[in-house]
């Protein structure tokens, strides 16, 4: 019992970063993913042929091999330029799932009702202003559940990070797993990782049970 306690405690010490990698890519990742999506339906056509290129090459290739490429492959192409382990990991995370979060957004825009776009017009509302006031506040509503799904996923997806030799939850299991040749760490990090989902989904049916309250 003491030799599991001392393990989960040790392997706990990998949340803070898996923590702060989840945060950082959800606190960013929604906003582009927001302006990703508004620029997929704009009528600016090199704007919709640049996000498109974004999202098909992000979402085409593996996130791992993405990772791989912003901390061995950009410092190659650009001299000079070299990121902390970390950061690349936050960059990458944040650029993979703005593009996830694009095309969630993209489709939550355009099943809003053309209706809508026409009265605002007749309000003299701008693209923007009708994005901002009309069109945004009802599409998270309706984009809510497939979010959640990512967010689970992107839980799950912060383990990849293990490559670049973060210490997160998954490393330092491995690292016990590798000096005493047992796979309790991996069973204690298992559990972690369903409690930290599980958080997730409830905060997630806490929102959709307070946006269900304007239907």
């Amino acid at each position: 019992m003491t030799y599991l306690l001392e393990s989960a405690q040790y392997i706990l010490q990998g949340c803070t970063v898996t923590l702060k990698l989840f945060f950082i890519t959800f606190l960013f990742s929604i906003p582009l993913g927001a302006l990703g999506a508004m620029g997929k339906t704009s009528r600016f056509k090199v704007i919709k042929v640049i996000m498109e290129v974004y999202t098909s090459v992000v979402r085409g290739t593996p996130l791992l091999l993405q990772i791989f490429f912003v901390y061995y492959g950009l410092p190659i192409l650009i001299p000079g330029l070299r990121f902390e382990r970390f950061s690349a990991a936050a960059l990458t995370f944040v650029l993979n799932y703005g593009a996830y979060f694009t095309e969630i957004f993209r489709g939550g825009i355009q099943s809003i009702d053309k209706g809508q776009y026409e009265a605002s017009r007749v309000l003299g509302m701008n693209y923007a202003q009708t994005m901002m006031r009309i069109v945004l506040p009802q599409t998270v509503k309706r984009v809510l559940p497939p979010v959640a799904n990512e967010a689970i996923t992107l839980v799950k997806d912060t383990a990849l990070i293990v490559v670049l030799g973060i210490g997160d939850i998954l490393r330092n299991s491995k690292e016990i797993v590798a000096r005493d040749f047992t796979i309790s760490p991996f069973l204690i990090a298992a559990v972690i990782y369903l409690v930290m989902n599980y958080g997730v989904v409830l905060l997630f049916k806490k929102l959709e049970k307070r946006y269900s309250v304007y239907e």
